[in-house]
């Protein structure tokens, strides 16, 4: 997801922002389809569950989830 902004940014092609989601999201989308059966949170609230994805990854790198 980040290395799709900086290619943007980088090369000055947009395009490249049309890949942000899919690459973030799109693995989590498939597990909840197939494998869970239920709806991702991302269609129903978006904003909430990119600031959700983000304390995630902070509690990551802070040592409250491991690894």
């Amino acid at each position: 997801m980040l290395a799709a902004i900086v290619a943007a940014v980088i090369t000055g092609n947009t395009w490249w922002l049309l890949a942000v989601p899919v690459c973030g999201y799109g693995c989590a989308w498939i597990g909840h389809f197939f494998f869970e059966h239920n709806r991702p949170a991302t269609f129903t609230h978006p904003v909430y569950s990119f600031i959700g994805d983000w304390a995630m990854f902070r509690d990551i790198l802070a040592g409250r989830i491991p690894f």
